[in-house]
């Protein structure tokens, strides 16, 4: 505060020991602990919630001068409030109501010395809207004086709302109103077109700061007359770091290390923070390998990482699927929690990445955890636990987090809303995700590219190609453009609902549109001409995509060799294998499974072997897919000994069983006579609880029939009863020839009779096996019943069906018995005898 020093008045003519000392003080009351900031603390132990806050008092009535107190005094509805009240006040009332009036009753606004304090508070707690308000009602005040640190406080507001225009407009104003920006302006100015992405407007304010001239008087110089100096105002550390951050948010990593060695040129040299935004730099621009090299040049420096550099390291060690190594820096950062703790961001990212690796159980404990440590989840939080359930069609779990942020308080944004649509797509529930993707609209929120893309595969994957189209049709009736996902998404639809004629339209459609098609669009159309079996229509897009020199890789040949397998054309599999191997591109399991079946198909059984051994030294480990074709394989030449000892593999090698695996090793053991083996298979599924498929029970009925086992197809019938309407007529015929066949006529039947309740599929076969089996034990009556049954259930009885009763009765019955089966079978005895005796 200014003051004058005390001034001593000397009376002439007086002696020094009869002098008589008057002293004048000009000190003014020092103020300087109205704006002592004071820390206040709350803390509710039953909600776990705890608020800290600062105040500030500022000047009050008894400070402001004399003629304001006396223009106050006795006026009620004049309030001597502290600064934090005025700005607690402010941010209470609605946006409408008459702020103006509320701070023309404050009696501190006669002390200008308030204002930079008060827009402090009001800027810190971020309300614009409130903040301009209040910006305009001050410039109205008789006693305002434009200051430095109150533009760049609102400067700096606008920022972090990307308001850039109005930040730029703040920027002209304090010049009219001749405040001098100075360097904490243009870092403010700079930061607002970084965070927005305009790189280049932030390389021209650094220039125009390097051109801007702050004039300096000196009394020297004026006293002589001398021209005024100009001086250049010095760029700061904190100004390049944000010139370095705009160009690198926007991924221009490149102009961003150019900055830091200009910085380093000017003798400014880089703190923890520059390589921070260095490596945000990379981050941004997709250059992960090269974040991780700085990151390991910038442990030479002794520069210790705090949680921000170690946050970045986890993202890149994610995205470069490393996800041991982030692992690792993540257990390191919480046993060092002293030097780097772990933070939201921190624990937001560990989710994620369980979520690319589809392990949702501990995506779970990852929040849980977070939970534990006092952490709050903010909205990233939230959306990437969605994003993991719904990866896996978790949609009531799903629902609970979605649910869970507006009961803490957040507001769901654009990306919650779309994670939940997902969810729902996965899990087969396209009308719910309609329901959801109504509400973002209801809730005043814009669907983007994203959302769209995620209703069109929620349709599309299920079957619902019409609906997926026409949520096309209202993306761009919105103003949305469909980009190149929206076709690879229409295309995969296509090819599961096997529409020929839609696949080319959709083609036309993104031609029309000008949306280039690239190698995940090309895969798409490749795979759906292979589902529906466009073979050449699938070859020429082929072609079509080599004659664009567009990049094929592994996905392109998987879909091509896989295709040519289910078509049976294993040639054409095999030279798509060569093309692979000239091109030295990587080979998925996919890839070799589907390589090894055309070899199997073909007989070729050594090189399907040479195939799996090289699968394996290569260091693509076979997964249980590739174990069943090779077993399928095995099965095919009848070598039960390969086919056992490859089982024995998966099970050493901790390869999940499945049914279709299971399956294929009892096919290969009952080509090979060892039905016993195929029993005791089945019993160890039933002890790992491996459901049970048609083909198991088929390869358990032929076993059993072999052995001669009808006590053990008898026990079979509690476990085919539960999936009698599921299992193939094929195999339940197969049952019942062999229970008749064992002489279980009533087991037989029962058998029938539940087939007949549940639904299951009772043909002309299904008949004719009952009545060979009734015919072959003497039960003749029951055999006249059962045609009975088949004329009520519509199936006419075959020629042969009455020429064996016929013959029956006439040569094992008797002619008493002959003659009721006459008469029951009536007017078709005449016609089969006339079929079966002519003359």
């Amino acid at each position: 505060m200014a003051s004058t020093a005390t001034h001593c008045l000397q009376l002439a003519g007086a002696t020094v020991s009869t002098r008589r000392r008057t002293s004048i003080s000009c000190k003014k009351k020092s103020n300087q602990l109205a704006f002592k900031e004071t820390k206040e603390g709350f803390v509710d132990y039953d909600r776990g919630q705890h608020e800290v806050s600062t105040k500030v008092t500022g000047l009050r009535k008894d400070d402001i001068a004399t003629r304001y107190r006396l223009r106050v005094a006795g006026n009620r509805f004049q309030m001597d409030w502290t600064v934090s009240e005025v700005a607690d006040l402010v941010l209470s009332v609605n946006l409408s109501d008459d702020v103006d009036g509320l701070l023309n009753r404050w009696v501190g606004r006669f002390a200008r010395k308030n204002f930079p304090f008060l827009m402090k508070e009001l800027t810190q707690r971020g309300s614009i809207e409130h903040c301009n308000l209040v910006f305009r009602w001050m410039k109205n005040q008789q006693n305002y004086c434009a200051r430095t640190d109150i533009y760049n406080m609102m400067i700096r507001l606008h920022a972090r709302h990307n308001r850039t225009d109005q930040a730029r407009g703040l920027f002209f104003e304090m010049q009219e109103w001749r405040c001098k920006p100075d360097v904490e302006t243009y870092n403010a100015l700079i930061n607002a077109h970084g965070r927005v992405g305009q790189w280049r407007w932030a390389m021209n304010i650094m220039d125009a700061m390097l051109r801007a001239a702050k004039i300096s008087f000196s009394l020297p110089m004026l006293a002589s007359g001398s021209h005024i100096g100009f001086i250049l105002i010095p760029p700061s550390r904190s100004t390049y770091n944000n010139l370095i951050n705009a160009c690198g948010s926007s991924g221009n990593w490149k102009e961003a290390l150019n900055i830091c060695k200009k910085m380093t040129d000017n003798g400014v040299g880089p703190d923890l923070v520059t390589h921070n935004i260095i490596l945000s730099a990379f981050k941004s621009g997709a250059q992960y390998s090269k974040a991780l090299s700085y990151f390991e040049l910038m442990k030479g420096t002794r520069i210790r990482p705090d949680t921000t550099t170690l946050n970045i390291v986890i993202h890149c060690l994610v995205k470069l699927r490393q996800f041991d190594k982030a692992i690792d820096v993540f257990n390191s950062m919480r046993e060092k929690t002293s030097e780097c703790t772990p933070d939201v961001v921190t624990f937001t990212s560990i989710i994620h990445l369980y979520s690319v690796c589809g392990q949702v159980e501990n995506c779970e404990a990852a929040f849980n955890m977070m939970l534990a440590e006092g952490l709050k989840p903010n909205i990233v939080s939230y959306n990437a636990l969605i994003g993991a359930y719904a990866a896996c069609g978790m949609d009531n779990e799903a629902l609970l987090v979605f649910n869970e942020i507006k009961q803490n308080g957040f507001r769901p944004d654009i990306v919650s809303y779309t994670s939940l649509l997902n969810a729902y797509g996965r899990s087969q529930k396209p009308q719910k995700a309609r329901k959801i993707f109504d509400m973002m609209k209801r809730n005043k929120l814009k669907p983007n590219i994203v959302s769209y893309n995620a209703l069109i595969d929620a349709y599309g994957s299920n079957g619902l190609l019409s609906y997926a189209i026409g949520v096309l049709r209202e993306m761009e009736q919105d103003g949305i453009q469909p980009n190149v996902v929206s076709i690879c998404t229409l295309l995969a639809a296509c090819g599961r609902c096997s529409q020929k004629v839609k696949i080319d339209t959709v083609l036309t459609a993104a031609e029309m549109r000008g949306i280039k098609l690239n190698t995940v669009a090309y895969n798409s159309a490749i795979g759906s001409c292979m589902n529906v079996g466009e073979y050449d229509k699938a070859i020429g897009l082929y072609k079509s995509m080599r004659k664009k020199k567009i990049k094929t890789d592994s996905v392109t040949y998987t879909v091509l060799i896989s295709g040519c397998c289910k078509m049976s054309k294993y040639g054409e599999a095999l030279s798509f294998m060569e093309e692979i191997m000239h091109l030295k591109l990587p080979l998925s399991k996919e890839i070799y499974s589907s390589v090894i079946c055309a070899y199997s198909k073909q007989g070729q059984i050594v090189e399907a072997e040479s195939t799996f051994n090289t699968m394996k030294s290569s260091g693509c480990y076979p997964d249980v897919v590739t174990y069943t074709t090779m077993l399928d394989a095995y099965a095919a030449t009848e070598n039960w000994e390969k086919a056992f000892a490859l089982f024995e593999e998966m099970e050493a090698g901790g390869i999940k069983l499945d049914t279709i695996a299971c399956a294929a090793v009892m096919r290969a053991f009952n080509k090979g006579g060892q039905p016993g083996r195929v029993l005791s298979l089945a019993e160890k599924m039933r002890q790992k609880e491996i459901p049970f498929s048609n083909s198991i029970f088929f390869e358990m009925i032929s076993a059993c029939s072999i052995l001669q086992d009808w006590r053990t197809a008898v026990d079979m019938i509690k476990d085919i009863e539960p999936s009698l309407p599921v299992i193939s007529s094929g195999c339940l015929n197969q049952l019942l020839h062999f229970l008749g066949k064992s002489g279980k006529i009533e087991t037989m039947l029962k058998l029938f009779f539940k087939m007949l309740a549940s639904g299951a599929d009772v043909n002309l076969n299904t008949y004719s096996i009952l009545l060979k089996n009734l015919l072959s034990s003497g039960n003749w009556r029951k055999y006249l019943e059962v045609l009975q049954w088949m004329k009520d259930a519509g199936i006419h009885p075959s020629n042969e069906m009455y020429h064996d009763i016929s013959s029956f009765s006439q040569k094992c019955c008797g002619d008493e018995n002959a003659a009721v089966i006459k008469e029951r079978l009536g007017m078709n005895i005449h016609v089969v005898l006339r079929i079966v005796f002519p003359y």
